[in-house]
């Protein structure tokens, strides 16, 4: 018996069940899949093998090293293949004593063991009937006191530090009502410059500036100067005052001198007393 034939949209098998569908459609489906798996495939970009570190900077360093330590090498056998350098003696020339005395200075004649003394001692003393206006009853004033007489205590107070205040020995005497004298003895150390001269120039300079002032130098003073105001200081509540002043160094030593009255303080007073003072330096 013959066996019908398929129609069309059927697919006979091997039992001779007839399977409908689109035989087209399904075998397009299956192989589009395997199509979009091996273009995705294709698509993949392929892998790069990684670069392997290289040795040329290991051998670069490596060579470094050797021509350091060829070259100390070589600078050691070169050094030691020289002589040895004969070396200075450490010891100096013998320098040969010189013959006769030195005269040794007395005690008058050294003037440091003089102002090493007390300097008070080395003050004018004050003449009879004078009256003892000192602030303290010592004679010695400190640096705090010291910066007060000055028009900027706190400047003062700097400088003194900076030039090396040793001390201060303060005389302050007063005859009658209106007259009186003042002397100070200001020491420094001097260990860095030369403080003493260099404050009586600093003194000088700025007293010499005022106005209606007459300086001379002081005889026998080396850098001393004595001035002498033409005009007197008022103040209110006060009377007018004159006033005469004297500055001079020696060694390590200022003199600092005023004389003050209610009447014009003559020159030659203050040269007197500036010269007596200075001479017991």
């Amino acid at each position: 018996m013959e066996r019908p034939e398929p129609e069309a949209g059927e697919v006979r098998t091997e039992t001779g069940d007839v399977e409908t569908g689109d035989l087209k459609t399904r075998e397009t489906g299956e192989t589009g899949e395997t199509g979009e798996a091996e273009a995705g495939e294709a698509d993949r970009p392929a892998a790069v093998p990684s670069r392997r570190r290289g040795r040329t900077p290991a051998l670069i360093a490596a060579a470094a090293a050797l021509g350091v330590l060829a070259g100390g090498c070589v600078g050691y056998v070169v050094q030691a293949g020289r002589p040895p350098t004969q070396l200075p003696p450490l010891s100096q020339p013998v320098l040969r004593q010189g013959k006769g005395d030195v005269p040794l200075l007395s005690v008058a004649e050294d003037r440091q063991v003089r102002t090493d003394g007390d300097l008070r001692e080395l003050l004018l003393p004050k003449p009879r009937g004078a009256r003892d206006e000192n602030i303290g009853d010592d004679g010695w004033m400190d640096l705090a006191e010291y910066a007060t007489w000055n028009e900027h205590p706190g400047a003062g107070f700097r400088r003194a530090l900076q030039n090396q205040l040793r001390r201060v020995a303060d005389a302050n005497w007063r005859i009658g009502a209106t007259y009186s004298v003042e002397i100070r003895l200001v020491q420094y150390h001097q260990e860095l410059a030369p403080s003493a001269r260099d404050a009586v120039r600093d003194q000088e300079g700025w007293v010499g500036s005022k106005p209606d002032v007459d300086s001379r130098p002081v005889p026998g003073a080396g850098d001393g100067m004595a001035f002498v105001s033409r005009r007197p200081r008022t103040a209110p509540g006060y009377l007018p005052m004159y006033q005469a002043e004297a500055y001079a160094s020696r060694g390590d030593i200022v003199m600092q001198m005023w004389i003050t009255d209610t009447r014009p303080v003559p020159e030659k007073k203050i040269m007197d007393l500036a010269k007596r003072q200075v001479g017991r330096l």
